[in-house]
Protein backbone atom coordinates (compact mmCIF):
# COMPACT_ATOMS: atom_id res chain seq x y z
CA UNK A 1 0.00 0.00 0.00
CA UNK A 2 2.71 2.39 0.51
CA UNK A 3 4.03 2.14 -3.03
CA UNK A 4 -0.10 2.96 -4.12
CA UNK A 5 -0.29 5.45 -1.44
CA UNK A 6 2.86 7.66 -2.86
CA UNK A 7 1.48 7.00 -6.21
CA UNK A 8 -1.80 9.11 -5.30
CA UNK A 9 -0.25 11.84 -3.39
CA UNK A 10 2.53 12.45 -6.64
CA UNK A 11 -0.85 12.15 -9.17
CA UNK A 12 -2.56 14.68 -6.69
CA UNK A 13 0.58 16.90 -6.47
CA UNK A 14 0.62 17.13 -9.73
CA UNK A 15 -3.19 17.80 -10.52
CA UNK A 16 -2.70 20.84 -7.83
CA UNK A 17 0.30 22.01 -9.80
CA UNK A 18 -1.58 22.28 -13.36
CA UNK A 19 -4.49 24.00 -11.77
CA UNK A 20 -3.01 27.43 -11.85
CA UNK A 21 -4.58 27.93 -15.61
CA UNK A 22 -8.22 27.39 -14.11
CA UNK A 23 -10.96 29.81 -13.39
CA UNK A 24 -10.79 29.43 -10.22
CA UNK A 25 -6.99 27.69 -9.28
CA UNK A 26 -6.98 28.33 -5.45
CA UNK A 27 -9.78 26.54 -4.32
CA UNK A 28 -8.31 23.40 -6.18
CA UNK A 29 -4.47 23.66 -5.58
CA UNK A 30 -5.84 23.61 -2.08
CA UNK A 31 -8.11 20.48 -2.95
CA UNK A 32 -5.59 18.51 -4.51
CA UNK A 33 -3.30 19.74 -2.36
CA UNK A 34 -4.92 18.40 0.90
CA UNK A 35 -5.24 15.34 -0.89
CA UNK A 36 -1.60 14.77 -2.00
CA UNK A 37 -0.80 15.45 1.62
CA UNK A 38 -3.51 12.79 2.97
CA UNK A 39 -2.30 10.08 0.81
CA UNK A 40 1.45 11.25 1.75
CA UNK A 41 0.78 10.55 5.38
CA UNK A 42 -0.81 7.15 4.94
CA UNK A 43 1.94 5.72 2.79
CA UNK A 44 3.92 6.16 6.47
CA UNK A 45 0.92 4.59 8.18
CA UNK A 46 -0.10 8.01 9.59
CA UNK A 47 -3.51 8.86 9.91
CA UNK A 48 -5.00 12.08 11.27
CA UNK A 49 -9.15 11.50 11.37
CA UNK A 50 -10.02 14.97 12.04
CA UNK A 51 -8.53 15.89 8.90
CA UNK A 52 -9.92 13.09 6.95
CA UNK A 53 -13.59 13.79 8.29
CA UNK A 54 -12.77 17.72 7.60
CA UNK A 55 -12.46 16.69 3.84
CA UNK A 56 -14.84 14.40 3.59
CA UNK A 57 -16.93 16.91 5.06
CA UNK A 58 -15.95 20.39 2.68
CA UNK A 59 -15.93 17.70 -0.07
CA UNK A 60 -19.35 16.83 0.16
CA UNK A 61 -20.82 20.07 0.71
CA UNK A 62 -19.18 21.15 -2.76
CA UNK A 63 -20.31 18.72 -4.04
CA UNK A 64 -23.79 19.43 -3.40
CA UNK A 65 -23.94 22.41 -4.22
CA UNK A 66 -22.37 21.40 -7.90
CA UNK A 67 -25.07 18.48 -8.29
CA UNK A 68 -27.76 20.40 -10.03
CA UNK A 69 -25.70 21.60 -12.30
CA UNK A 70 -24.80 17.41 -12.66
CA UNK A 71 -27.69 16.38 -12.95
CA UNK A 72 -29.22 18.94 -15.91
CA UNK A 73 -25.55 17.55 -17.81
CA UNK A 74 -27.09 13.75 -17.21
CA UNK A 75 -30.48 15.28 -18.61
CA UNK A 76 -29.00 16.54 -21.56
CA UNK A 77 -27.67 13.54 -22.45
CA UNK A 78 -24.25 13.86 -21.00
CA UNK A 79 -22.51 15.51 -24.17
CA UNK A 80 -18.94 15.33 -24.15
CA UNK A 81 -16.61 17.47 -21.81
CA UNK A 82 -13.56 16.31 -23.16
CA UNK A 83 -13.94 18.63 -26.49
CA UNK A 84 -11.25 21.98 -25.70
CA UNK A 85 -9.62 22.79 -22.24
CA UNK A 86 -11.84 25.60 -22.50
CA UNK A 87 -15.24 24.83 -21.17
CA UNK A 88 -17.70 26.44 -24.04
CA UNK A 89 -20.52 26.27 -21.48
CA UNK A 90 -21.08 26.15 -18.04
CA UNK A 91 -22.11 22.29 -17.69
CA UNK A 92 -18.85 21.85 -18.90
CA UNK A 93 -16.79 23.16 -16.19
CA UNK A 94 -18.95 22.17 -13.41
CA UNK A 95 -19.72 19.31 -14.25
CA UNK A 96 -15.62 18.53 -14.64
CA UNK A 97 -15.51 20.20 -11.00
CA UNK A 98 -18.22 17.93 -9.97
CA UNK A 99 -16.19 14.70 -11.43
CA UNK A 100 -12.99 16.30 -9.90
CA UNK A 101 -14.36 16.02 -6.86
CA UNK A 102 -15.76 12.65 -6.34
CA UNK A 103 -12.43 11.63 -7.26
CA UNK A 104 -11.12 13.55 -4.25
CA UNK A 105 -13.81 12.47 -2.47
CA UNK A 106 -12.95 8.43 -3.31
CA UNK A 107 -9.18 8.97 -2.24
CA UNK A 108 -10.15 10.59 0.99
CA UNK A 109 -13.25 7.95 1.92
CA UNK A 110 -10.52 5.52 1.44
CA UNK A 111 -8.04 6.55 3.45
CA UNK A 112 -10.78 6.85 6.02
CA UNK A 113 -11.37 3.83 5.67
CA UNK A 114 -7.44 2.38 5.80
CA UNK A 115 -7.53 4.66 9.30
CA UNK A 116 -10.12 3.00 11.03
CA UNK A 117 -8.47 -0.71 9.69
CA UNK A 118 -5.25 0.85 11.52
CA UNK A 119 -6.58 1.49 14.57
CA UNK A 120 -6.30 5.01 14.99
CA UNK A 121 -10.17 6.27 15.15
Amino acid sequence: MKIFNLFLALLFALFAAVQYNDPDPWRWIIMYGFVAVVSGFAAFGRYHPYLLYIGLGITAIWMASLLPDFIDWVKIGMPTITGSMKAESPHVEMTREFLGLLLCGAVIGWQWRRSRRAGTH
